[in-house]
Order: C-alpha cells, then sequence, then structure tokens
C-alpha cells in the first residue's frame, strides 16, 4: 500500500514540474501527452457509454521514467477535446507493487473487465529476465471507467507455462463465439519471442491453450503488447518484437511495432500468417500500439509517439522542463489488398481554422506556400503519381520521394533524429499533422505512416519542388 507520504510528495513533485512546464512552447497543441512526467503505452482504450476512456503508463513525479508506474487516464466525448482525471491504477498491492505494467479492456454485461501485468522485482542478484521478476495477470472490475469495484490476480506468475523467462505481458483479451480468450506477449529461455493464449468462459477462471503465434515464425527475443482482430474480412495480429536487426528501408529503430495478416484456426488455437510482416510506422516514435472497436464499430489505433532505449541515437530536450513523450493522433484502421491503413480520425477536422490552397506546378527551383503557423495539417495531392518530389518545412525538415523510395530528414531540430525510409511503389498523396514537437506523415490515404518528434525554434516556409502538378491544402489547427 502507498503511504501518505508517498501521495504528498508526489503531489509536491507534480506541482513543481507544473511550474516548469508551464512556459514551455514545446507543449502540444492537440496530442496527448503527460500532465507531467513520463508517458508511455497506450492502456485500457475503450469507449463506454459515449465516453471514450485513454488509459496510459504513467510515472508522474519524473521526465525520466523508471519509478514504478500508475495507469494515467484522460476521458472524451470526441477524440479531440480531453479531459484530465485522477489516477485509475496504482501500484500499490504485493502483486503489482512495482509498476501496474500495461493491459486492456473488455466490456461485457454493462462493465468494463480491465486486464493488466503487475510487476514485481524481488531483491538480490538478478538479471530480471531470467530471475528476480514477477509478473502477474491482474483482472479489474469497473462500472464506471473511473473507480475500481474489484481487483485480483487471476493467472500468477508461478502458473505461467514453462520454457519461458521472467517476461511474459500485457494481456489483450477479446471474444469469440461463447468464449473469452487472452493473449500474452512472451520471451522464451532461447531468447525467442512468442504470443501465449489462454482461454476462458467467465473472465476470471484462465486455461492455457498454447502458442498462439511463433511455433515456427522468428523475429526477435521479445513480444510485446500482442492484439489481434478481424477487420474487413481478415484477421490481424498486432505486436512489437524486439531484438530486429536492421535492414535498408526496414526496421531502423531500436524496437518495432507491426502487424501480419492471416487466419485464425479455432480449433487449434493458433494464426497461420497470409503476409509477411509489416511495420505500422517507420518514423522514429511509434511504439507500443493498441486497438479497440468504439461504439461507430470504428478499430481505432493509439500509438505512444515515443520509444524506450534510443540513447545516445536521439533525446527529447523537454526533460529538463518536466517531461517527456506523448501519443499519436487515434488512426482509424482497414484492410485493403492485404495491408493495414490507418487514417486520421476525421473528428479532427473540426480543429481547421484558417486555410490556404494552391495549385503547385512543381520545379527544380523550390516553390513556397505562405504559411506561417506553429500548428497545421498539410494536404498534398498529385494530379498523376509523383516521380520525384521535395517539401522542406519546420526548421530543418525535408521529405522526400524518388526512385520509389520515401525519406524524413531532420537536422539539428531532431536531437540525433536524422533519417528515416521506406519503400513506397507509388506516391500521389500525403497528409502530414504538424503540431508544435511532433509530425505525423500519411502516405496514399494511410498506407504508410512516418511519426517523428521534433523540436524546432524557429518555422521556415513551406517549400516544394520536384516534377508533376500537385493541390495543396493547409489548415491551421486551432486549439479547442
Amino acid at each position: 500500500m502507498l503511504t501518505k507520504e508517498y501521495w504528498a510528495q508526489l503531489a509536491q513533485t507534480q506541482n513543481e514540474l507544473a511550474e516548469k512546464i508551464s512556459a514551455d512552447a514545446w507543449r502540444l497543441n492537440y496530442h496527448l501527452m503527460p500532465e507531467t512526467g513520463w508517458m508511455n503505452d497506450p492502456n485500457g482504450l475503450c469507449q463506454f457509454k459515449g465516453v471514450v476512456h485513454f488509459y496510459h503508463q504513467y510515472v508522474p513525479q519524473t521526465p525520466h521514467g523508471g519509478e514504478p508506474p500508475h495507469w494515467g487516464h484522460k476521458t472524451s466525448t470526441d477524440y479531440v477535446t480531453f479531459q484530465e482525471e485522477a489516477l485509475f491504477l496504482s501500484p500499490e498491492h504485493d502483486y503489482d507493487k512495482d509498476g501496474v505494467y500495461s493491459g486492456s479492456a473488455f466490456i461485457e454485461n454493462d462493465a468494463i473487465h480491465f486486464f493488466y501485468t503487475g510487476n514485481v522485482k524481488h531483491p538480490g542478484d538478478h538479471d530480471y529476465t531470467f530471475s528476480g521478476r514477477e509478473q502477474n495477470t491482474v483482472h479489474v472490475i469497473s462500472k464506471d471507467g473511473y473507480t475500481v469495484e474489484k481487483q485480483e490476480v487471476v493467472i500468477p506468475h508461478e502458473d505461467y507455462p514453462e520454457g519461458f523467462t521472467d517476461h511474459i505481458r500485457d494481456p489483450k483479451v477479446f471474444a469469440h463465439e461463447d468464449n473469452y480468450y487472452m493473449l500474452l506477449g512472451a520471451r522464451t529461455l532461447e531468447n525467442e519471442g512468442k504470443i501465449l493464449i489462454y482461454e476462458s468462459t467467465d473472465l476470471n477462471e484462465w486455461t492455457y491453450r498454447g502458442i498462439f503465434f511463433g511455433e515456427d515464425y522468428a523475429l526477435g527475443y521479445m513480444w510485446e503488447c500482442p492484439d489481434y482482430f478481424h477487420l474487413d474480412g481478415k484477421d490481424v495480429l498486432v505486436f512489437s518484437p524486439q531484438g530486429l536487426a536492421a535492414k535498408e528501408h526496414a526496421y531502423q529503430n531500436i524496437h518495432q511495432s507491426g502487424y501480419l495478416i492471416g487466419e485464425v484456426d479455432w480449433e487449434t488455437l493458433t494464426f497461420k500468417e497470409t503476409s509477411a510482416f509489416r511495420e505500422l510506422d517507420y518514423g522514429f516514435d511509434f511504439y507500443a500500439p493498441q486497438t479497440f472497436e468504439d461504439e461507430q464499430k470504428r478499430r481505432i489505433l493509439w500509438g505512444w509517439m515515443g520509444l524506450g532505449d534510443t540513447s545516445p541515437e536521439y533525446s527529447n530536450p523537454t526533460i529538463p522542463r518536466g517531461w517527456q513523450h506523448a501519443a499519436t493522433l487515434p488512426r482509424q484502421l482497414s484492410v485493403k489488398n492485404d495491408q493495414l491503413y490507418q487514417e486520421p480520425l476525421p473528428e479532427f477536422q473540426k480543429l481547421r481554422d484558417k486555410q490556404v490552397s494552391q495549385k503547385i506546378v512543381l520545379s527544380e527551383k523550390p516553390q513556397h506556400l505562405s504559411f506561417d503557423e506553429l500548428a497545421y495539417e498539410l494536404q498534398v495531392t498529385a494530379e498523376a503519381p509523383l516521380q520525384q518530389f521535395q517539401l522542406g518545412l519546420l526548421q530543418d525538415t525535408t521529405l522526400a520521394y524518388e526512385a520509389g523510395v520515401f525519406t524524413i530528414h531532420h537536422g539539428v531540430s531532431g536531437y540525433g533524429r536524422k533519417q528515416r525510409s521506406v519503400k513506397v511503389d507509388e506516391l500521389t498523396q500525403l497528409q502530414i499533422f504538424v503540431d508544435t514537437s511532433s509530425i505525423e506523415i500519411f502516405l496514399n490515404g494511410g498506407q504508410y505512416c512516418l511519426t517523428s518528434r521534433v523540436y524546432h525554434k524557429r518555422t521556415e516556409a513551406i517549400a516544394l519542388s520536384g516534377t508533376g502538378t500537385v493541390i495543396v491544402n493547409a489548415w491551421a489547427l486551432a486549439k479547442k
């Protein structure tokens, strides 16, 4: 149980950090971010009785993370304007004293059922991978999304199957026909990533059914944040593998997040891929995504607009200012030609304010769009597929397309972020969301995405060059 002294110290520290944060021009305009301290994985995403609940990993007392995380909580009725709520879950039990780790939400019988990983680190000479760690699966019931009615361990660490390290976590629960299923990310003793599956008839008693995916599929040493859903007639498996070797235009970050299209055999409870593994985002700052189905039956994805273990390659200069990281825009998913598309929710159009539209015949000499805004949406639509294209924006960020490769490049405003790229067979459209310290790029209606934090100290004119003709629309995005 956390003491009164803990809560008093937390409140004092948050007040001190809030004073620093209040003057920070890099605070985001329309993205979710921590009030103070550190944010990472989205958790427990759901919409319940009209209210969108966004929970997240949260260390409010330090921007460095490292302390046992809570679940922060934000709510909205429109996906755009959010209310900060009280902490939903805190590390105050024997089974989660070192962190209320990631988990998911499942709505059933007029209640929200949350499942998360309770993290415990035992004292002693341990590496906390092969020894010294407990990761318990915990079930929480809430009737409103704000208060806890019941909370208990449903799969203690000692009940996990043999052959795995202490890293088994991130439960995702879903239903199929008359049963409930839970996926857990895992790391074997041989340092291979797997996804485990459990089965239940009542959400309380869970039985291990085996390896859902990974029996004959090698991809890194640990798979985090598994997520399964059926969409547009396809089964989709999302997860975040760690330990992939970088390739040209692929796996360029320290850790990745991606998906497979396939088919579930419900008799054997196994997933069989029918497509190659694809990354969800090819930028610098994207990890640990989670999806849910909202009340409009849309499949929505939120990602962590951040990444761990990036030092010394790149960093975030907001740390001395008292905060670090954010969430991506919520993205609506669809499957087209065995590929997962991600599009910004149309709800964000309500932020559109001042608009500039221009038809531009591209040439080698850059042409400038007069648009001096700190937060904006930019759409570039080509009359015919582009062969060569370059877009300069912010202080020193360049987007380029040539020879079937799209590239984002930052200068000093990237704080070590230099270049990321993705192979794109054909480029016809770009939709770009710029915030005060971030950029999200959607290519070809969400076929490919690139997300990055960028900390510019000035804003240059938007410059376009290349070959072909494009229609450019830009909107200032007013804070609501």
